[in-house]
């Protein structure tokens, strides 16, 4: 294997093996930011002793690709990253040494082996839970049939070009009401299924368009949690598991 030496005592080598990591951000970990998650993977990826393949060029990067990453401030149990290995590595032993080198509430839940394809090609839609407390099933119900009901909804986002418009409805599937547990209040929790695009839905422009159609503005803010990420179902109402492809063809 050909290796390139371009610092001193470093050197850098393509990658043999390329591996995906599905992560979490629970609990209070849901407000540290994009960038706080890329330091503390980083480090975890030193202390874990992580055989990694760099970059070409002049300031070498590890190889690590970033998708879709959830807005600060929201907790997700489906989280990606690819990265890319310069030697051989049993994948669940890495899930286990990333995941006990990560500050608790960033967890590193699942792992595959890259067999085909791209991965962000697979990550055609979110489903996203909004836990509404002080809002009862029957409000959440009235506003999701609004919501549902409307042909086009509007909403308004500042950018880094600027205030920019557009339409929320069109990304957005399906949306569900259920009760939460009484431990809970019994208040209403909203299921939402999002199709990615271009500006991307976010959880706080489905908030923007309910409270434009219905004026639902919840007392308490919402407990938002993105619950997956993957392909779209045929019904619209959930996504498959986008590592599942990779898992196939090692079968």
């Amino acid at each position: 294997m050909s290796r390139v030496s371009r610092d001193p005592g470093r050197e850098y080598i393509a990658p043999v093996m390329k591996v995906r990591l599905r992560y979490a951000k629970r609990g209070r970990l849901r407000f540290s930011s994009h960038r706080d998650f890329q330091r503390a993977f980083e480090r975890a990826l030193r202390r874990a002793g992580v055989p990694m393949a760099y970059s070409a060029g002049f300031r070498p990067h590890p190889k690590i690709s970033y998708a879709n990453a959830a807005p600060t401030g929201v907790a997700s149990e489906a989280e990606y990253i690819e990265i890319g290995l310069a030697a051989r590595f049993d994948v669940d032993q890495l899930r286990a040494d990333l995941d006990e080198a990560m500050p608790t509430g960033l967890d590193i839940v699942d792992a595959v082996e890259v067999r085909e394809g791209d991965l962000v090609s697979r990550l055609e839609a979110s489903v996203w839970q909004f836990v509404l407390p002080e809002v009862t099933p029957q409000e959440g119900e009235a506003a999701v049939e609004r919501l549902l009901a409307a042909d086009e909804i509007t909403v308004e986002r500042m950018m880094k070009s600027g205030l920019r418009r557009f339409d929320a409805r069109n990304a957005i599937r399906t949306a569900e009401v259920s009760i939460a547990p009484p431990e809970q209040g019994g208040c209403a929790i909203l299921t939402v299924v999002v199709t990615h695009g271009t500006p991307s839905v976010r959880p706080d422009d489905v908030l923007a368009a309910l409270r434009q159609v219905a004026d639902l503005v919840p007392p308490v803010p919402p407990q938002v949690t993105r619950l997956a990420q993957g392909r779209l179902a045929a019904d619209a109402r959930t996504v498959s598991d986008p590592l599942a492809p990779d898992r196939a063809v090692a079968d």
